[in-house]
């Protein structure tokens, strides 16, 4: 009966099989990663992921539904149109008070 044991310790499929077990466990894990991704198509909520925050090279991703923007900041500031709509106070106690014109 012990040639029998020995014959079971070198069988080489028992390797294979632990391969298939290692793959296995690898692609559960990547589907896990996959499945929190934050942009995932599959998720119902809308989602804003800022990348490099307040740097020069910083991304804003915005995710509305099933409509996916990228902004990119520039080095210029404060350019657009628009005119002055109020003015905003900082009381003592540190809220903020917008006052209309």
């Amino acid at each position: 009966m012990r040639f029998l044991e020995d014959d079971e310790a070198d069988d080489p499929i028992l390797s294979v099989v632990n391969l298939v077990d290692l793959f296995l466990v690898i692609c559960a894990v990547l589907m896990v990663l996959i499945a929190r991704n934050p942009l995932n198509p599959f998720q119902s909520k809308d989602v804003i992921v800022v990348e490099n925050p307040g740097k020069e090279d910083m991304t804003i991703t915005v995710r509305d539904g099933e409509k996916l923007e990228r902004y990119t900041s520039t080095r210029k500031m404060g350019e657009g149109g628009g005119v002055k709509a109020g003015v905003t106070y900082r009381l003592p106690d540190g809220n903020l008070v917008y006052v209309p014109e």
